[in-house]
């Protein structure tokens, strides 16, 4: 500290730089009463919004939308903060016409630092943390109540229009994504069993069920040729037994018989012969005609499972699709309205201003210590003694022999207060 040690170091050195420290303090005290009379007072407001659970259980009836909630109210903080959105809200309340300089940007600038989404989050279920949001806090901080409740109770009314608006529209997107695949996969099952008909058809290929139909038909076929030989053959022996037996005039009349029952028969035979060969050769195909029906067959199969799946999963969409538009699934609802504000958030003016004298009086003592220490002079005895330990015999002190210079209010005070010369007279 140089020559200040003692108390009457401090306060010789506050009587020599009482004129520094003086206009120091002066000065920031002028400044903090500036700034404290330019601040403008903000006020904050804010709307809790909670996101409650589904009404029916997920295991019940799943909703389509998926994601977590902390990135679906992310994407509407981003929606909700675009210049689109931020210019309309400033233009519907009005908001800086007190600052008329301000541009569009700067204005959108300026809403978006003054209003902030804050999201808290859930209880974790086991170790896993599924990013899921129970409570979404939205403040703003605005120059009145006024304005600082209407903006907070805007936005949280768009987040939760947002909110609901985006659900929707995801789960009406996967229900008409779902309706279209299961319309197309329909439309195409269809072409391809008329190909296959058109094939058979020209290939003289029976159906698959038909095929059944044929053989069985066959199979009864079978039954009438081996029936109707059994019966030639008991029509012969009963020919042999007649000639052999009766009478040549009476067997010729009954071999007669016997000839027209077994022509009959045979007719029967041929017939059913025809009918056996044409079902016959309606089932023989050929090699190349098996390996197409074949690879119609796998397609089919292929086209009826994705269709079974698709089937499922429409059905699954609409019941999401139906549960978000009755507001049946996850859904926002304002648990505490913004209020209107009763005291600003910023600092009083006269805490303010005295803080800023009290720093005032700082700077000026460590102004006035820093020029004694750019001068670090011996100005008494007792500082010559503890410095360099010698008492000096005579202490003279300092003679300043240049004229004082009179201030401009100590010559104005003379100049006014100067009375004029005896002997000098006035003339009435």
């Amino acid at each position: 500290m140089g020559p200040i040690r003692t108390l009457d170091d401090i306060l010789d050195m506050l009587r020599r730089r009482a004129s520094v420290i003086f206009w120091v303090i002066l000065l920031g005290a002028m400044v903090s009463l500036w700034v404290a009379a330019k601040q403008q007072h903000s006020y904050e407001s804010s709307a809790v919004l909670q996101i409650t659970r589904p009404k029916i259980a997920d295991e019940l009836a799943k909703s389509t939308v998926d994601g977590s909630s902390a990135r679906r109210l992310q994407l509407i903080e981003q929606r909700l903060m675009a210049r689109g959105s931020v210019l309309e809200i400033i233009e519907k309340f009005g908001l800086y016409t007190d600052l008329p300089g301000l541009v569009p940007s700067e204005q959108v600038a300026l809403l978006r630092e003054s209003v902030s989404l804050t999201g808290v989050a859930a209880a974790r279920e086991g170790f896993a943390d599924d990013g899921t949001i129970s409570v979404l806090t939205i403040s703003a901080l605005m120059p009145t109540p006024e304005q600082a409740q209407a903006v907070a109770s805007e936005f949280a009314n768009r987040t939760i229009e947002l909110s609901q608006s985006s659900r929707i529209e995801q789960a009406r997107e996967t229900l008409t994504f779902f309706a279209d695949k299961e319309a197309a996969l329909s439309e195409e099952v269809a072409t391809l069993e008329n190909e296959v008909t058109a094939y058979r058809n020209a290939n003289n290929v029976a159906l698959p069920g038909g095929i059944e139909m044929r053989r069985d038909e066959i199979s009864t076929l079978n039954t009438g040729l081996i029936e109707i030989e059994r019966e030639q053959i008991e029509l012969r022996r009963q020919a042999d037994q007649t000639a052999s037996t009766q009478r040549q005039a009476t067997a010729q009349r009954m071999l007669q018989v016997f000839e027209e029952k077994l022509a009959t028969l045979e007719a029967q035979r041929e017939l059913l012969l025809n009918r056996r060969r044409a079902l016959e050769l309606s089932l023989q195909t050929t090699p190349e005609v098996e390996r197409q029906l074949g690879a119609y067959e796998r397609k089919m199969d292929q086209l009826q499972s994705e269709l079974e799946v698709i089937s499922q999963r429409r059905t699954e969409a609409e019941v999401g699709f139906r549960l978000e538009s009755s507001r049946q699934s996850e859904r926002l609802t304002v648990i505490e309205p913004a209020p209107l504000p009763d005291y600003p958030v910023t600092g009083a003016r006269k805490k303010k201003a005295l803080m800023g004298g009290v720093a005032s009086l700082g700077l000026a003592l460590g102004i006035a210590f820093l020029l004694e220490l750019r001068r670090p002079v011996l100005r008494s005895v007792a500082q010559m003694e503890r410095e360099t330990g010698l008492t000096p015999v005579v202490a003279i002190p300092y003679l300043d022999t240049k004229p004082k210079r009179r201030g401009v209010f100590a010559r104005l005070v003379t100049a006014f207060t100067r009375r004029p010369a005896s002997g000098t007279e006035t003339s009435g």
